[in-house]
């Protein structure tokens, strides 16, 4: 059987299972002819989506039992975001992503790039670039965990971040305020702005439905932001409002 594409093959090692009610690595990697390596990010990732369960070697289908009727998906508006971003990277770009669920959604789609390096205080970031065919350098800033953002935050990652320095930041918001820049509900806000700091250009990644949200903790301030990528549903006076600012916006089509 000759290579076919990430999805593809996916696809075909579920049905398989369906089929067979077992796979191995060794006879997948065979089949596609493609490294053991490939096949057991696949199988990882298969995992992750509730769509079976790794054993040693191989995998099996999940027990009817297990299976979730409310497994959470990305939205549509936060994949067309996602995907406009994407567009932004170049192969060998030194990017940082932030925590959250916006920015998460991109990095499935960093696999067409070449020599990435990511940085993210995200576990959940981590692990999806990890499970990237085209292996992106990963650096993790460390520091301490941060329940409310579900991400490391502090003075040790500050320090790591200094240490570098990036073409691009993607961060997300909890909402923006047309007058002042981007807004949190989380009071640390300090590795966000060292981000902003590093990087060349700042990309926050938002739903249209966040913008004009008026919270109280400023996280970045227009000056510092390049860009916004938003949903088509962003109306045109919101839109010429941070325009006005100085600041690109980009609604990405549905």
């Amino acid at each position: 059987m000759s290579k076919r594409n990430t999805q593809q093959r996916r696809h075909a090692i579920v049905a398989m299972l369906t089929e067979q009610g077992e796979v191995s690595v060794d006879m997948l990697s065979t089949l596609f002819e493609t490294s053991e390596v490939t096949i057991r990010k696949d199988l990882a990732e298969l995992e992750k989506n509730g769509l079976l369960l790794r054993r040693y070697g191989g995998a099996v289908p999940v027990p009817h039992e297990m299976v979730s009727e409310n497994a959470v998906k990305v939205s549509e508006q936060k994949l067309s975001i996602a995907k406009m971003a994407a567009t932004r990277i170049r192969d060998h770009n030194r990017i940082v992503v932030d925590s959250g669920s916006t920015t998460a959604a991109l990095i499935p789609l960093l696999n067409q790039k070449r020599g990435l390096v990511v940085m993210t205080n995200s576990l959940n970031v981590a692990q999806a670039i990890k499970e990237l065919e085209n292996e992106p350098t990963l650096l993790m800033t460390g520091g301490t965990w941060d329940p409310h953002s579900e991400a490391f935050q502090g003075q040790v990652a500050e320090q790591a971040l200094r240490a570098y320095d990036f073409d691009q930041l993607f961060i997300g918001a909890d909402g923006i305020d047309v007058s002042r820049g981007t807004t949190t509900f989380n009071e640390i806000v300090g590795l966000s702005r060292v981000m902003s700091e590093v990087s060349r250009e700042v990309l926050v990644l938002i739903e249209s439905d966040k913008i004009g949200r008026k919270i109280p903790n400023l996280e970045l301030p227009w000056e510092v932001i390049t860009t916004v990528i938003t949903d088509s549903k962003l109306d045109a006076t919101t839109k010429l409002a941070i325009e006005k600012t100085g600041t690109e916006v980009i609604c990405a089509p549905d």
